[in-house]
């Protein structure tokens, strides 16, 4: 073979290998799945920091995240850390999200949003919160319908002056005038505007009121036993001290028989004796709407705050039963849910002859 016929040979083969790799190349990258930026599973989309473990706070978060997923953000592009209750953790798991610079930080209750929003602003992380219940008076807007600068969210204001109604209709059956004792942590901005709203609506119907400062969880037992023959009822506002010690007020109120009144529906579910409030798990849906707002493009400032839209009365016939509570006919028709399987029956008969009449 004369040189000139090599050289031919050796290009023909280098040719050959040439278009065989770029074929590879093509067909393997024809295999990879098309992906949107936005969604790719190597970056943290959404970080959601809840401030305690709670079913109210993990039905809100179950929302959440069920959007996201209906919208097709993938399981590893969410990130979830719980501060166990306590508000330096929260402030630790703010820092840690910010330094992984995800699309939006999703904050569950005050002091996380409080947290969340104090270093996620400086780096221009948008903030989408959820579960606060005064905004304004937690200094995270000036009004309620604009959120503070890269940040709105759901606040879930209580129906303050129907919860009011709702425990006076219950104890109705009571021969004098009544006497609530309302349990908080004054370092909670909305405990303190809630509980402040519940005194002027109980004092509008001529109910009496004690209010008990409880700062942290170890000693919220101590507070509740100061209110043992004291009052006829206990009234509980969105406090996540309170609410993460709540097995505590309910030991007090299972051994001297005075029903609690909470303001979420989770509560009723643990033993508290009714309450009307905005449904958890539709606050989260509401939350996870705003997200992907966010992560589709829409700047955070341009959406407006919303307010938790969907209520619902529950009661715990289980609880009256055993506080000797016989909850009026009126009410029982109205509820959403009523905490016992047994009375499920009872309640459809009662709505069924209610719309007969």
């Amino acid at each position: 073979m004369t040189y000139p016929q090599k050289k031919t040979y050796t290009f023909v083969f280098i040719l050959i290998i040439g278009i065989l790799i770029f074929l590879s190349y093509r067909f393997l990258k024809n295999q990879e799945p098309t992906e949107n930026p936005l969604l790719s599973p190597q970056k943290i989309l959404v970080a959601i920091t809840q401030i305690a473990p709670h079913p109210s706070l993990d039905a809100i978060r179950k929302g959440i995240v069920d959007v996201l997923k209906e919208n097709d953000i993938p399981e590893n592009g969410i990130l979830f850390q719980n501060a166990q209750g306590n508000v330096s953790t929260a402030a630790q798991i703010s820092q840690k999200f910010v330094s992984l610079s995800p699309k939006v930080i999703v904050p569950i209750t005050t002091p996380s949003s409080q947290s969340a929003y104090a270093v996620a602003k400086p780096r221009n992380i948008p903030v989408v919160f959820v579960a606060v219940s005064d905004p304004v008076a937690a200094k995270l807007s000036s009004n309620l319908e604009k959120g503070s600068e890269g940040m709105t969210g759901v606040y879930d204001e209580a129906p303050i002056q129907e919860q009011a109604n709702l425990i006076k209709e219950i104890l109705s059956f009571k021969d004098h005038p009544l006497t609530i004792g309302i349990l908080y942590n004054p370092g909670e901005a909305n405990s303190v505007s809630m509980i402040e709203k519940m005194s002027e609506a109980l004092k509008k119907l001529n109910i009496n009121i004690i209010k008990v400062a409880a700062s942290a969880t170890t000693e919220v037992s101590t507070a509740a036993k100061s209110l043992v023959n004291k009052v006829d009822a206990i009234y509980i506002p969105n406090d996540n001290t309170l609410i993460s010690a709540l097995d505590a007020v309910l030991k007090v109120s299972q051994e001297h028989k005075i029903p609690v009144f909470s303001s979420d529906p989770e509560s009723v579910e643990k033993g508290c004796l009714a309450t009307l409030a905005p449904n958890q798990y539709e606050i989260g849906r509401q939350a996870g709407k705003l997200v992907v707002s966010v992560l589709k493009g829409t700047i955070v400032e341009k959406i407006p705050l919303e307010k938790a839209l969907i209520l619902t009365l529950v009661l715990n016939q289980e609880t009256a039963r055993h506080l000797g509570i016989t909850f009026p006919e009126h009410i029982l028709i109205k509820a959403d849910k009523i905490i016992n399987a047994s009375i499920e029956t009872e309640k459809t008969s009662l709505k069924s002859g209610a719309e007969n009449e």
